[in-house]
């Protein structure tokens, strides 16, 4: 007589599934309609990746429209609120759709103007989903026709190391993969365009780990026009806030 399996096959592939780590990419967008359904497309293709979500800050074009037509989970805000209110609200969607008892989603934050290149952001997931990082960080090549001479960089990467011992080389990149525990623990993000190096302050004082890994994705950069310059400025504003805040609440390096 034939033993009775200790587990049908249905069951065991119920638990894999149960089991199966997924990956949710979240697009913060504002005015990304050229853009944004080659951004969604190469987004789907990432190994892992089950959830596009498009987080429509205030548009004044057919963003939505563009994003949902490529295929992705689309949400907008009435105004424009900022990056860090895009991504916590993509956060906050994605949570929602994370089934209970299945592990939570790691978040891909990626941006809407990527376009194909998109889907070279897959790397960032390997580390994490490892769990040899809790944040990993993509180092972009040189982008034709950046105009900026360093300084928002060199500030943020100064603040970082000074507060956190680790030097990153490239402290304003945007597109990075965490758990949903070490996004948790970043929050409230920080304000503007201080967001990422607010993020890797909360999240490395708290003894989380980064890792930065190179992708091979291409932008829209600022250039050295008027506009370029304005965006710089802002930057430069926002960065010094998150970093004053924290120095204020005196976070360091967890020991």
């Amino acid at each position: 007589m034939r033993k009775r399996r200790a587990k049908s096959e249905s069951s065991q592939a119920d638990e894999r599934e149960l089991t199966r780590q997924r990956v949710a990419v979240v697009i913060p967008a504002k005015d990304e309609s050229r853009r944004i359904a080659q951004t969604v497309r190469a987004a789907k293709a990432i190994p892992h990746v089950d959830l596009v979500l498009v987080v429509d800050d205030g548009s004044e074009d057919n963003t939505q429209d563009v994003a949902r037509e490529a295929g992705a989970v689309v949400v907008r805000h009435s105004h424009n609120r900022g990056k860090a209110a895009a991504m916590e609200t993509g956060a906050a969607v994605v949570a929602m759709r994370d089934a209970p008892g299945r592990l939570p989603r790691l978040l891909l934050f990626i941006d809407g103007d990527l376009a194909e290149t998109a889907v070279n952001t897959a790397p960032l997931v390997d580390p994490v989903l490892a769990g040899e990082a809790d944040v990993s960080i993509a180092l972009l090549p040189p982008q034709p026709g950046a105009g900026g001479r360093g300084f928002v960089v060199g500030a943020a990467r100064k603040a970082i190391t000074a507060m956190t011992g680790w030097t990153p080389t490239q402290p304003l990149s945007g597109m990075r993969c965490l758990t949903r525990e070490a996004f948790e623990a970043a929050t409230p993000l920080a304000r503007g365009w201080g967001v990422e190096t607010g993020m890797t302050i909360d999240l490395l004082s708290q003894g989380y780990v980064a890792v930065e890994v190179p992708c091979d994705l291409k932008h829209r950069p600022s250039g050295k026009d008027w506009k370029g310059q304005m965006h710089r400025a802002a930057q430069y504003r926002d960065v010094k806030v998150a970093i004053g805040s924290r120095r204020l609440r005196g976070v360091t390096k967890k020991r």
